[in-house]
């Protein structure tokens, strides 16, 4: 056999080969994209059986109904004024619900949730009058959270609760929080802002505070302060006593409180369920992502880019 001979059976083997390499990698990766479906929707039908109690289990007797409110008050967030109001709005509504504890454990949040939240109380009063909404703030209660509370019919709190904060800040974080322009005049960076606008670059970190832009922001920050201070005083009417410091910002006890008429009295949320509503069964209408959600939020990027790279080199990684 010649040696063209020779290259011409190796040259084929070899081909034939990796024709066979590429039909195995890619059966094996069929194989694996199948392995992770299966997972993912044996985990969704296993977690998402949790999620739907309060659309199947709603008791069929006499219960205080429960709705969580915990953490920043936040569009993005778990209690984020939809959580909050289809969870009161279900509980509201369901027949032997005999009235709803609004549960609370929050340092405040965005007015404008908040004052979603606090209509929607004010509405579902107005329509279910036989059911009242109390609120209980358990280690915190302040600013947006009390915001909330104050639409209730009642609040209550643990003696040494964490309540009120009826003030209005800029958020710790944001760049109008900040200034730079010393530190770039140090470093002999030159700044270029092109606008359209006068006050298009309202408060830029980069430039220099102009006081007019200063005193905008500032009464920006007084109307919704002065909105804030509007809906506590009508949700709690003739209770409060008013004094200079009510509306600084500042935060007391829940003992404290009451000395200020920001709550009604102290005690948990089985306290007011059995001792006030007369009925110690509990049911929570809150509604909180389920766990095949949460696990597809953490995942889910992770898994749109090993994809990716499926279909580019032949493997599924997730990370």
């Amino acid at each position: 056999m010649s040696q063209e001979q020779d290259s011409q059976i190796l040259a084929e083997l070899v081909k034939n080969y990796m024709a066979g390499e590429g039909k195995r990698r890619k059966w094996d990766l069929a194989f694996r994209l199948l392995k992770y479906v299966v997972v993912i929707s044996v985990l969704f039908v296993v977690f998402s059986s949790g999620d739907t109690q309060h659309s199947m289990d709603i008791p069929r007797s006499a219960h205080v109904a429960l709705v969580d409110i915990e953490g920043p008050i936040a569009s993005n967030e778990n209690a984020s004024a939809d959580n909050i109001i289809g969870a009161l709005r279900t509980a509201m509504e369901a027949k032997h619900s005999l009235a709803v504890i609004m549960r609370i454990n929050s340092p405040g949040g965005s007015p404008v949730q908040a004052g979603y939240v606090y209509d929607e109380i004010k509405r579902l009063r107005g329509l279910y009058p036989e059911k009242k909404i109390y609120a209980v703030i358990t280690d915190m209660g302040a600013s947006a959270a009390y915001y909330i509370a104050a639409a209730a019919d009642e609040i209550y709190a643990d003696q040494a609760s964490i309540v009120g904060s009826i003030g209005v800040t800029m958020g710790s974080f944001s760049p109008a929080s900040f200034g730079f322009t010393e530190a770039m005049e140090k470093m002999g960076i030159e700044r270029r802002l092109i606008t359209s606008g006068e006050s298009k670059a309202l408060l830029d970190p980069f430039s220099p505070l102009k006081e007019a832009d200063a005193k905008h922001y500032k009464q920006l920050m007084s109307d919704v302060h002065q909105q804030f201070i509007t809906r506590v005083m009508e949700g709690r009417g003739k209770r409060l006593k008013l004094n200079k410091q009510l509306f600084s910002g500042l935060f007391w006890t829940g003992e404290r409180s009451i000395e200020f008429g920001l709550i009604d009295g102290l005690g948990s949320s089985a306290y007011v369920a059995r001792e006030l509503i007369g009925n110690d069964k509990l049911f929570d209408y809150t509604q909180r992502p389920g766990v095949f959600e949460k696990f597809s939020e953490q995942f889910g990027s992770g898994v749109a880019q090993a994809l990716m790279r499926a279909s580019t080199d032949g493997s599924l990684t997730l990370r």
